[in-house]
């Protein structure tokens, strides 16, 4: 079995922030966020890196980012497009935002040729993360029926903001560890007497969330296709929808086609939500840094 790519969800980079301001240093060094992920993925055993980027902010991605990683690891490119659907579809006119993750993934399909992770650029997701999706990934090919893919799974209270409520995908899990189910809150906080709420809901400290880290085969570039069809048909007139990977695994889960394995992380999740999160993040890297974690 060859070893894992590391495909990073970079699409976004620039348009969110007007500009690459997700290069903001957060580590003792002037490390970023990103470079905390592709040294995590490195040590766990991933030997490639994919930036899955926009052709707008190609030349300015290169000097900025890929450059960081020259001789560390080979990296290559692959770009997410309006215009680049599947079935004959075509963007309607106007529009401007990106499909979404799922199609992000999917425009990876020329590129990516092996097992792969897929992460978001700017998020912090920890060593055992990557440890424990290259272990699954190392022991998985594209020839299991029905598809074998995975969800690195952080428990709920180690990925919240203290500046206001977050998004996250709230997981169902089976006792056979499989995922059965991801359900989308958007209002999550955490409430003076230290419990969690979403929508009057109360959830629990250790409830699995889903921070976009997942592990998939070449088999997920076809199913994600059946998908991304779907949701054009409905909605590809749309100049905001998008096509996100829970709902697209849900997809795939539902027809039977693929089974995601949970694989839970004892790492903390950390992510520049609001502005005056990046303290806490700059603070929890410094410790992670003084215990050994991020030597040399």
């Amino acid at each position: 079995m060859t070893a894992p790519t590391l495909l990073v969800l970079a699409a976004g980079m620039g348009s969110r922030y007007g500009g690459l301001k997700q290069l903001d240093p957060v580590g003792p060094k002037g490390e970023t966020l990103l470079d905390y992920s592709v040294h995590d993925a490195i040590r766990a055993g991933f030997t490639r890196v994919v930036f899955l980027i926009r052709r707008d902010i190609e030349k300015e991605f290169r000097n900025k980012v890929g450059a960081r990683y020259d001789g560390k690891v080979p990296v290559a490119y692959a770009f997410q497009e309006l215009s680049d659907l599947p079935g004959g579809f075509s963007p309607p006119a106007g529009r401007t935002k990106p499909w979404g993750t799922s199609h992000a993934v999917w425009c990876a399909r020329d590129v990516v040729t092996g097992n792969f992770a897929a992460i978001n650029a700017d998020d912090f997701y920890g060593a055992q993360t990557f440890r424990v999706m290259a272990e699954f990934l190392r022991g998985t090919d594209a020839g299991m029926r029905p598809a074998q893919f995975a969800m690195a799974a952080f428990r709920l209270g180690r990925t919240l903001s203290e500046h206001g409520t977050v998004a996250r995908g709230i997981c169902e899990v089976g006792p056979d560890e499989l995922l059965r189910s991801i359900e989308e809150l958007t209002d999550i906080a955490r409430q003076s007497d230290g419990g969690i709420t979403a929508s009057g809901r109360v959830l629990a400290e250790e409830t699995p969330a889903s921070m976009n880290f997942w592990g998939f085969n070449p088999q997920v570039f076809p199913l994600l296709e059946k998908e991304l069809l779907r949701f054009l048909a409905a909605d590809g007139g749309s100049d905001k929808a998008e096509c996100y990977l829970p709902s697209a695994v849900t997809g795939m889960m539902a027809s039977g086609e693929a089974q995601v394995r949970v694989l839970p992380t004892s790492s903390d999740w950390f992510g520049v939500t609001y502005r005056e999160d990046r303290e806490r993040v700059v603070q929890s890297i410094a410790a992670l840094a003084a215990s050994g974690e991020y030597e040399g």
